[in-house]
């Protein structure tokens, strides 16, 4: 399937913001007024949904999340889509989501990372709709560090987006009940690009990929075809990047080990591991869990890239062509945005 990016964010478009997996709950309402504010700030124009509560752990029952989210997608007057955050459960929507009438519509931006890949791998996949894995809504208000995009500007862009690390992370979460306004990131930590086998690369294909902890219960399935999109892009081959918040070095190796049975590494040409949050046990080290799954792979395989549960996030549009580069453990990003024809249903 052709991937088709969708057209490129200018002031004066319209953003929908809903929760497809978790909502909002009160004493977070402020950091949501910062950030709608802050795109507002951008000239931008923001419609809140009615899926945003919080009184379990989604917004709404799933099928009021299914329709808000269809809605807005299909909106064309909805240029992007932009989930306050992710959350544990999105899966509950795939059988819900009409993918056949999302692939006949004009794309919209989807935004967001973690439990959001749920929906942005399969819109992907099944649609042909780039998405972009980045930060999401509560995170917008942050102003991109050195090197980096913020997620508008990429989704704004035409053409070439290049991006390179930090060389600093944030080791920790803000609080942002405490603090609502936060918009500079501190960034605590040294952190390096680096490959399993410790030298430099310069790599391409078509990125795809997400969140470990959700997409291992895609995989396998007619929602996450990774195989498929590789076979279809064999002469390019593909990037998968792949990344976790709370497992272990165990689960992990287990999940990684499952992609790779599952044939999602067949016709890529690099994996990319994100950044942990979770820590490294007594006996075992997620750079360990990596080495044990994919170390028996011919590729290269890049780790504690900046695209994590850890800050600062490099946006990533998933679908497009890119280059990944590793030197001296500085990395780079080079996108490709280009835009195809209008999609006519009719062809």
């Amino acid at each position: 399937m052709k991937i088709r990016v969708p057209a490129a964010l200018r002031p004066g478009d319209r953003i929908g913001v809903t929760s497809p997996s978790s909502g909002v709950a009160e004493p977070l309402q402020e950091r949501l007024s910062v950030a709608v504010r802050s795109l507002e700030a951008r000239g931008f124009s923001v419609e809140v949904g009615a899926c945003m509560g919080a009184a379990s752990h989604v917004s709404a029952p799933r099928a009021e999340r299914a329709e808000e989210l269809m809605r807005m997608l299909l909106d064309p007057a909805i240029s992007a889509v932009v989930p306050p955050w992710g959350g544990e459960t999105c899966i509950d929507l795939l059988d819900l989501l009409d993918f056949d009438a999302l692939a006949a519509a004009e794309p919209c931006w989807l935004v967001g990372y973690s439990d959001l890949t749920t929906v942005m791998v399969p819109l992907a996949l099944r649609s042909g709709w780039a998405t972009l894995h980045g930060a999401n809504l509560m995170d917008t208000p942050y102003r991109a560090v050195e090197g980096t995009t913020h997620w508008v500007d990429v989704a704004a862009a035409d053409g070439v987006v290049t991006q390179q690390s930090a060389g600093r992370y944030r080791s920790s979460f803000v609080d942002y009940v405490r603090y609502p306004g936060v918009d500079r990131y501190r960034l605590d930590e040294p952190g390096r690009w680096q490959t399993l086998d410790g030298g430099d690369v310069e790599v391409g294909g078509r990125m795809i990929g997400g969140c470990v902890e959700t997409l291992t219960s895609l995989a396998g399935t007619p929602f996450a075809d990774v195989p498929a999109f590789g076979r279809e892009h064999a002469d390019e081959g593909l990037l998968v990047y792949l990344e976790a918040c709370e497992w272990s070095p165990y689960d992990v190796a287990r999940a990684l080990h499952g992609f790779r049975l599952s044939g999602w590494f067949e016709h890529a040409n690099a994996v990319l591991i994100g950044r942990p949050s979770a820590p490294d046990t007594a006996q075992w080290s997620q750079h360990d869990a990596v080495r044990d799954a994919l170390g028996v792979l011919e590729i290269p395989v890049v780790l504690d890239v900046d695209c994590g549960h850890l800050a600062p996030y490099l946006p990533i549009v998933n679908g497009v062509s890119a280059t990944v580069a590793v030197r001296d453990g500085i990395g780079s990003i080079r996108q490709d945005l280009a835009r195809v024809a209008r999609f006519d249903s009719a062809e």
